[in-house]
């Protein structure tokens, strides 16, 4: 991975793509069991859909092993992609490949069972929020774990948002922890 996707603010990356709106993605490899569900909106933004095609790159990382070029070129194939913001795709994509047993670190502690024990999507998810809060100071908190709840409830299992919405909310009040007080 190269420095342009470690940048000190999400925002400097993808403002001018956040604001496009689509229709929710369809899901290739939804978790085993997990039925995909659809947003109630109907409609997501390119950065919310560019967390969503994340999800499922991330999935591939994990379970099949694949590197992040290799699961990147898939990724853009898929349908609707066209309609996310891709350079946030690459920010969490190779940012959260690169930094994933540093995301570990931070997330492990606030886990009641071991890594093993985690759903890969659930632990994708993780992975994104923790790299949020992280690196991307200019998407507020609240919003980096609604989006992962959210994305934990389309791509998870049946109460993998309320795990992943525990993990979130305690790192953020280690990361964030000026920003938590302000809630």
């Amino acid at each position: 991975m190269n420095s342009e996707h470690t940048p000190n603010s999400c925002a400097a990356l993808s403002a001018s793509t956040e604001t496009g709106t689509a229709e929710s993605v369809q899901v290739t490899s939804p978790a085993p069991g997990a039925a995909p569900r659809k947003r109630s909106s109907g409609k997501a933004s390119a950065r919310t859909r560019a967390r969503e095609f994340a999800v499922q790159a991330l999935y591939q990382f994990i379970v099949g092993k694949n590197i992040p070029g290799d699961v990147d070129q898939f990724t853009r194939g898929l349908s609707g992609f066209n309609k996310a913001d891709s350079v946030h795709y690459d920010l969490l994509l190779y940012g959260v490949s690169e930094q994933s047993k540093e995301l570990d670190t931070l997330i492990e502690p606030l886990l009641d069972r071991p890594f093993a024990e985690i759903s890969p999507i659930e632990r994708s998810v993780m992975w994104i929020g923790a790299y949020e809060l992280k690196h991307c100071i200019d998407v507020p908190c609240k919003v980096v774990i609604n989006e992962c709840i959210e994305l934990a409830k389309e791509f998870g299992g049946t109460d993998g948002h309320k795990y992943v919405n525990a993990v979130l909310n305690g790192l953020a009040h280690q990361l964030r922890a000026l920003e938590m007080q302000r809630r």
